[in-house]
């Protein structure tokens, strides 16, 4: 059991409490953690992590083939978890990474901002 986030905040469930992720909302919890985390920022578990905020020092035309790379790197630990795409485009100054994830028949998509 996890806990819901909604923009690194959580979600109130109406009764003075959290509320409670249900299975694919903790998967896209789960994903976007290991999305946003740098990849060797955890001593005990470097190989957690993403190499996303890479993509920043890359030519554009390189970015969805990249991103894709990243998030298969990182999310390979998730059992039951595809990575189908990965697309990139620009948001002000910065990035915003969208991860396309199959599971169990149904497409997840994940959005990760990259801050310029």
């Amino acid at each position: 059991m996890s806990l819901k986030l909604i923009n690194r905040d959580y979600v109130p469930d109406g009764n003075g409490g959290v509320a409670v992720a249900s299975d694919g909302d903790e998967l896209v919890g789960e994903a976007l953690f290991r999305l946003t985390a740098r990849r060797g920022s955890f001593p005990f578990l470097p190989q957690l992590g993403s190499r996303m905020h890479l993509l920043r020092r890359e030519r554009p035309s390189e970015w969805d083939s990249l991103a894709l790379q990243y998030a298969v790197e990182a999310l390979e630990d998730m059992e039951g978890v595809q990575v189908t795409g990965a697309a990139v485009r620009r948001d002000g100054d910065g990035l915003l990474v969208t991860v396309e994830l199959l599971w169990q028949g149904a497409t997840l998509p994940v959005e990760v901002r990259l801050e310029g």
